[in-house]
């Protein structure tokens, strides 16, 4: 179980250490016995679905060969449900959708009015790819297409889930021509301007 080096533990010292090694493995089994009874479900299970933190994070990558800004932005599916539940006025569930186009509507329509961004500038529209789902979580992803040149000042406003929770924080990576740059977005500040 442990590496020991016989030369300065006597084997009295080693024989204790994997008794009580042996010890602390029963007690961890135990633990975890416990946590598939009846009773611990019911207390256990509640705080592991929900999460203490109201988090988004968008990476965005400038490709210089397709001559896009790739945009993947990964939250909390639970938040977004609440989030596309309030700005629709109708239940969505995103793991089991009813009519999966309606969803890919609100999913695009949700994050291009909370995620915009300005390109040297100018105001970008943000082409909507697609969203998937991995395990708690959502990934949705944009791109900008046909860019003339690589950006030098890219500035956005993100403000995911804001009309949610005032813990909001919304972390960005930002990579262009080999350089990456990040920030945090703590509610109730929107926008971040990054320059290369």
């Amino acid at each position: 179980m442990w590496k020991v080096n016989k030369r300065f533990v006597t084997q009295k010292y080693n024989i204790s250490m994997v008794s009580s090694g042996y010890k602390w493995l029963s007690v961890l089994g135990i633990l975890v016995l416990f946590a598939f009874t009846p009773a611990a479900s019911k207390k256990l299970v509640a705080p592991a679905v929900i999460h203490p933190l109201y988090i988004s994070v968008s990476e965005m990558e400038y490709n210089a060969i397709e001559r896009a800004l790739e945009i993947s932005c990964k939250v909390f599916t639970d938040d977004f449900e609440k989030a596309l539940n309030k700005a629709s006025n109708s239940p969505v569930d995103l793991y089991k959708p009813r009519d999966s186009a309606v969803i890919q509507k609100l999913v695009a329509q949700y994050l291009q009015k909370h995620f915009q961004v300005k390109l040297d500038g100018k105001p970008v529209t943000l082409e909507f790819v697609g969203h998937e789902l991995e395990e708690q979580s959502t990934w949705s992803y944009f791109q900008v297409s046909k860019l003339n040149a690589m950006p030098r000042k890219i500035e956005i406003v993100n403000n995911i889930f804001f009309e949610l929770y005032d813990k909001q924080i919304n972390i960005m990576h930002v990579s262009v021509g080999g350089t990456r740059k990040s920030t945090k977005l703590d509610y109730p500040v929107a926008v971040a301007t990054f320059e290369f």
